[in-house]
């Protein structure tokens, strides 16, 4: 079985950084992106399996660089990884086209499980955001 392809978008160079770390024994990471234009350029160049994208990004936000990715025919996966557990925050993402959405406090313990499911074509929400 094929690794899964990975672009990760943050504004944080830590925090890719540690995302790839967590990701690179089971999937390949074939990018990463700091703002909303650069992911659009990214997932054109590269035809990711999976968007790992951040909702507060420069110079287009998570949300925005969905919505134009979903309408330019891509058909990589988006798993918003954001610390925004408010559930307007979710209601919004899965309206742009994510199957995914993993706040960061649960990073080491949603974001497997969130790319398995996601690639399998299901939705994943970290559990923790109904009580936060």
């Amino acid at each position: 079985m094929s690794r899964g392809r990975v672009l990760l978008a943050d504004d944080h160079e830590e925090f890719l950084a540690i995302e790839a770390r967590l990701l690179e024994p089971e999937f390949e990471v074939v990018t990463t992106a700091r703002d909303g234009r650069a992911v659009l350029e990214e997932a054109a160049r590269f035809g990711p399996d999976v968007l790992i994208l951040d909702i507060s990004m420069p110079v287009l936000d998570g949300i925005q660089t969905a919505r134009l990715l979903k309408a330019s025919g891509s058909r990589t996966k988006i798993i918003f990884m954001t610390i925004h557990g408010d559930p307007d925050y979710v209601q919004a993402g899965l309206a742009a086209g994510a199957l995914g959405y993993v706040v960061k406090s649960r990073l080491a313990t949603d974001l497997l499980a969130a790319l398995r499911d996601v690639l399998a074509g299901r939705s994943f929400v970290s559990p923790s955001i109904s009580t936060e």
